[in-house]
């Protein structure tokens, strides 16, 4: 049998070729967004309104035992699927700070403070708008960035962009996303049950043990954090969505095996897979499969749980979750009392938190820290850039829009956070392009 010799492609592999170049282009994930807001938009607007809202409405459940659970598709969406939503986030973030940019003082100072300017800057500017009045609850909307909607939209900028600029933005996402969970967790919870807190702290004591005995499974923080911690949690008054950041923390994010050793092994196999009994058939040995499982095991001792977890959810999340929110929640009917309402206090607020608040908060805060020589300027990147870099930071739309649906409990109040926010993302992600597109230097 020659090894050598690739097998000859399957109809399927190349029917699937397209979808897999599809996955890895990362701004494909933001323009995917942008078309499920239009549909959305379409939809609700020249085909069927009534059908839109009715649709997100259906109520499904399930049962076990006398515990039952009946909700809408748009709960399901929002409290559900999000959650996973909020797991990868929680991955990115232990991620950063184990090994990535948020690792140590030095490398995480200026993308920390870049985000904290970023969040309170447009929550003053709202507060500025909104302060004592019936909309003053919402300060948390203008907060938040969008990362796959503001990453997406810089990869079209290409080699414009130096790749220390792109960390950059990642790297301040990603504290960004940690402040709207905090923010959620503590301004955005109501009625607490203290029983069901306490079944959540069992699940996720469970849950840490199992990593510091060594349990490597991804099953077994599947199985408890999704029939434990999070039930716990929707049942118990917070958002049920910040179970998947605390299932994220405890997920093991360490090798059993270091490079080295994982190389000799894997070595030691192939060498042992070649010298094995062969057969003409299309079949391996017993000898060869059982060579083959060892290989596996290996494999799975150099990598981290975390990042293969991460791995396997980024594309489900990226392609899948966040498109199906945004075509659940970007259903806004545009007339002239929403078209007014954007002069409202409510969308003002959001729209100029957005736009002028996060430029502001991230250049100011970066200034400040680069004059006080705490930090630096990514390499090859100028105060121009980092001017785009706000703006590309006003794209607020998933999670603001998220967290505007906990803010307000008025629908009028809503739709004013929404169309707020999409007008903001578009002239934050439009104008943040068009200043990295003219004062970018091409990389080579």
């Amino acid at each position: 049998m020659n090894f050598l010799k690739p097998n000859r492609r399957s109809p399927i592999d190349i029917l699937l070729k397209p979808v897999d170049n599809l996955l890895k282009n990362k701004a494909s994930s933001g323009i995917l967004l942008f078309l499920a807001v239009i549909i959305a938009l379409i939809w609700v607007n020249f085909i069927d309104a009534e059908g839109y809202h009715h649709l997100w409405e259906n109520v499904i459940g399930f049962s076990v035992g006398s515990f039952s659970i009946e909700k809408s598709l748009h709960y399901w969406i929002n409290d559900g699927l999000m959650t996973i939503f909020f797991f990868t986030v929680g991955l990115e973030i232990k991620r950063e700070i184990m090994a990535g940019d948020l690792s140590s003082p030095k490398k995480a100072a200026l993308p920390i403070a870049a985000a904290i300017g970023g969040m309170v800057f447009p929550a003053i500017i709202y507060l500025f708008f909104n302060n004592g009045t019936a909309g003053e609850s919402g300060w948390g909307v203008p907060m938040a960035t969008d990362i796959a909607f503001s990453l997406g939209v810089l990869s079209l900028l290409g080699k414009r962009v130096p790749i220390a600029l792109k960390v950059f933005l990642t790297a301040l996402a990603i504290v960004d996303d940690l402040g709207a969970v905090l923010v959620i967790a503590f301004f955005y919870t109501e009625n607490l049950y203290i029983n069901f807190l306490e079944w959540g702290g069992l699940f996720f004591a469970i849950l840490v043990i199992g990593n510091l005995i060594g349990i490597r499974k991804s099953g077994f923080y599947v199985i408890i954090g999704a029939c434990g911690l999070w039930i716990a949690f929707l049942l118990s008054g917070v958002h049920a969505t910040l179970a998947g950041v605390l299932i994220a923390a405890a997920i093991p994010a360490r090798v059993k095996i270091d490079e080295g050793l994982f190389l000799k092994k894997l070595q030691f196999l192939i060498d042992k897979f070649k010298h094995a009994k062969r057969t003409d058939s299309t079949f391996v040995t017993e000898e060869q499969q059982d060579i083959l499982e060892q290989m596996k095991e290996t494999r799975a001792m150099a990598e981290t749980p975390l990042q293969k977890m991460e791995h396997a959810l980024n594309p489900i999340v990226a392609y899948l979750i966040l498109p199906l929110f945004a075509l659940s929640n970007a259903g806004l009917i545009i007339n002239q009392e929403i078209i007014g309402s954007l002069f409202s206090n409510v969308s003002l607020g959001i729209a100029l938190g957005l736009i002028l608040g996060k430029t502001i908060g991230i250049v100011f805060l970066s200034y400040l820290l680069v004059k006080l020589k705490v930090s630096i300027l990514p390499p090859n990147t100028t105060w121009t850039q980092m001017i785009g870099i706000g703006l590309m930071a006003g794209i607020g739309f998933t999670m603001s829009i998220f967290i505007s649906e906990l803010a307000f409990t008025d629908a009028l109040m809503k739709e004013q956070a929404k169309m707020a926010i999409l007008v903001a993302s578009l002239i934050s992600g439009f104008g943040g392009y068009l200043v990295l597109r003219f004062s970018a230097h091409n990389i080579k």
